[in-house]
């Protein structure tokens, strides 16, 4: 049997999928009974503004061998004879450690490197410093509705991750093997088999949560131990190696193996760290706001005319301006159709935003990060992993300030904050648990606002209709990315300590659930390298 990828293959919004085969074999100029098996790679939407849009396929075509295929590909189809053997991470035999492998976070990077690590039968404790799904819900949706602050149970800290509240999306640029083999577990654990073949997958907040509730119990079976409501308090270091974690600052769980899978938010953990010897720089990250649009709006930017056609998902974009006079850039992260912008409340006294949406993205409003390119240089005039964690506090610190000091955000009308006018005119927005009208120039440095102001006009121009009287501005977007980058070796443990294998977000090389997870099933695999050797 012969497997062919044909990509670029085009399908009307009306058309039906069962016209794929047919389009495939004239691409090919050979009979439809001569396509064995047929499967759908990859689906993306193509919504070039003032051109119909329509979807775009690459598929798996199976054709016996002694099939001549003479293919005519016409502007935009190509066609490669390919393995499309999926790749899992590789299982070699190691010995078992004396003492169990200590996980550390329970989010992307630490729950698929504890996937890895159970496949092979590694005895390990996964900790997680928050709670499980069910009880992390209902702190978050009590700090939405009312105000009041867990510290250990919130979108930031808790089972599966600040991922868990967000829109789940499984967008990665790396072209990386592994990619494929971490969705078709999350199909596994209840996501939509969708995810498999979308463009720009997502899961959804609603069902992301029972998602991680499955590959919990499924870990558990596997033989994984898993403790939450333990934060990892202290490092205990002998010759320049681990040899125990301390738990909630009482409990010492021995081990010469940690996975450090602590997200970006944990602060604390961070300076502790750093107070053990293990080797930090700091990095450069990002800042900015949320922007909040009607999403009938954003339709009708991106699509036109075809706004309304029921084929048609909520739309998205991303848009990005370079300020090369300034050495700045401004892009959108994180965009959201058809959700809610959210209050991440996680500790006393700072106001964080961040964007969410359900499954269905039905929501009334689309929301993005507008962030700006912080330097080291614009926090640090020395190498001091601390102080980009202390500048990213000191703007949060003044977002809780403008909002009210009752952890409602501060927001502005784009136009007011364009025209820089303090209105204190704030429309209906659907960030929880409140706004509070205000000036975006108390929240922010000038540096990014400047660049802000410059990067949202040129959007409109990429966009038109981008700025208008029904945006608001809402702050502050601090954690696109970490201020902190824990040095690792080639080998994946820390450049000063052995034993620990930082990853993930929190570590400083990643950003996103996929890459949090390859970087995760990375750092399990260097583990057991380094066990068999």
């Amino acid at each position: 049997m012969k497997v062919l990828r044909i990509s670029g293959i085009k399908l009307a919004l009306d058309e039906p999928e069962e016209l794929l085969a047919s389009k495939a074999a004239s691409v090919l100029n050979i009979s439809v009974d001569d396509i064995a098996a047929m499967e759908i790679v990859r689906k993306a939407i193509d919504a070039r503004r003032h051109k119909p849009p329509h979807f775009v396929y690459v598929l798996k075509i199976s054709v016996r061998s002694d099939i001549k295929a003479t293919a005519k590909l016409s502007k935009g189809i190509q066609l490669l004879e390919v393995n499309f053997e999926s790749q899992n991470p590789h299982l070699v035999s190691a010995r078992a450690p004396k003492l169990p492998v200590v996980v550390i976070g329970c989010g992307p990077a630490g729950l698929f490197a504890s996937y890895v690590l159970a496949l092979r039968g590694i005895p390990l404790i996964l900790l997680e410093r928050g709670t499980p799904v069910k009880k992390r819900t209902k702190d978050v949706q009590e700090f939405w509705e009312r105000g009041i602050i867990n510290s250990q149970s919130n979108v930031f800290f808790g089972e599966g991750g600040a991922g868990t509240f967000s829109d789940g999306k499984l967008t990665n640029r790396a072209n990386n093997p592994y990619s494929f083999w971490v969705k078709k577990i999350l199909v596994e654990m209840g996501a939509s088999p969708e995810i498999l073949t979308d463009a720009k997958p997502h899961i959804g907040t609603d069902k992301l949560g029972q998602v991680i509730v499955n590959l919990r119990k499924n870990l558990i079976d596997m033989g994984c131990r898993i403790e939450f409501t333990a934060q990892a308090t202290d490092f205990l270091i002998r010759q320049e190696a681990i040899s125990a974690v301390v738990v909630n600052e009482k409990e010492e769980i021995k081990t010469d193996n940690v996975i450090l899978a602590i997200g970006q938010s944990a602060d604390d953990t961070y300076l502790k760290l750093f107070k053990r010897g293990v080797l930090m720089q700091a990095k450069p990250f990002a800042m900015g706001l949320r922007v909040e649009h009607p999403q009938e709006l954003i339709n009708s930017i991106q699509y036109g005319k075809w706004r309304n056609h029921p084929q048609l998902p909520p739309a998205e974009y991303f848009v990005k301006a370079a300020l090369p006079d300034s050495n700045r850039f401004v892009y959108t992260f994180c965009m959201c159709p058809g959700g809610s912008v959210i209050g991440c409340g996680a500790f006393a006294g700072f106001v964080i935003t961040n964007g969410m949406s359900n499954a269905k993205r039905s929501g009334e409003f689309a929301n993005s990060a507008i962030v700006v390119n912080v330097r080291v240089d614009d926090f640090a005039s020395e190498d001091r992993p601390s102080e980009g964690l202390k500048f990213r506090q000191l703007w949060e610190s003044k977002a809780f300030l403008a909002g009210g000091s009752n952890y409602k955000a501060p927001a502005q009308r784009m136009v007011d904050f364009l025209q820089r006018k303090s209105t204190g005119i704030v429309g209906r927005t659907s960030f929880l648990p409140g706004i509070n009208p205000a000036a975006m120039e108390e929240i922010l440095p000038q540096f990014v606002t400047d660049s802000l102001r410059r990067g949202i006009k040129e959007f409109d121009k990429i966009m038109p209709g981008f700025i208008t009287e029904d945006a608001h501005l809402i702050g502050v977007e601090t954690r696109t990315s970490s201020p902190v980058r824990i040095c690792r070796r080639s080998d994946g443990q820390s450049e000063s300590i052995r034993g620990i294998y930082p990853c993930g977000e929190g570590a400083g090389y990643a950003g996103g659930i996929i890459s949090s997870a390859l970087d995760g099933i990375n750092a399990a695999q260097k583990l057991i390298d380094n066990l068999v050797n």
